[in-house]
């Protein structure tokens, strides 16, 4: 079967951060401070599906105040950082939204993404993923993490649900 099918029955959006809405690099500054790169492409895409109603949940390792901000900014208010155990943090958000995993595209790029992964309806990362969770996507996007990946699965979602061409980020 292929995960174009799937893409109709979508409801919302799990994403990791690095690696998925960044390249996965960490720009050490002086201080002792860090700094990552996430594309405007991605953020259009999520305002838009966050206008539209989709959830949208971020489960991420880290916990950086500038990366929290960035995703509040775009409207995501379903953030769960430091996550030791991706899948409960997962299960959390299905039961907030009252959704199952047959409902949700999940987009990440290694080993801790795995199990939520392969329990959602359509496993999908970045071309820089690592191979293990390559093996398991039913789509392998062209574009990198922080360079397009995320608005790549979420502009097939909205375009095949016939959401795409109406531009609803500049409205209220």
């Amino acid at each position: 079967m292929s995960y174009k099918s799937k893409l109709h029955a979508v409801k919302a959006f799990v994403f990791d951060v690095d690696g998925v809405f960044t390249d996965g690099s960490v720009y050490l500054l002086p201080g002792g401070h860090m700094s990552r790169v996430m594309t405007v492409l991605d953020g259009y895409a999520v305002v838009k599906a966050v206008k539209l109603g989709y959830p949208i949940g971020v489960i991420t390792g880290g916990d950086d105040a500038m990366v929290r901000h960035r995703l509040e900014y775009l409207g995501i208010t379903d953030y769960y950082p430091k996550s030791h155990d991706k899948m409960q943090d997962f299960k959390s958000f299905l039961s907030k939204h009252s959704l199952a995993p047959s409902d949700i595209l999940t987009m990440g790029d290694d080993l801790p993404d795995y199990e939520m992964m392969r329990s959602s309806l359509l496993a999908t990362c970045p071309s820089n993923a690592v191979a293990e969770i390559k093996a398991i996507c039913q789509y392998v996007s062209p574009y990198g993490g922080g360079k397009g990946a995320v608005r790549d699965v979420i502009e097939q979602v909205l375009k095949v649900q016939g959401h795409w061409q109406l531009d609803n980020t500049q409205s209220v």
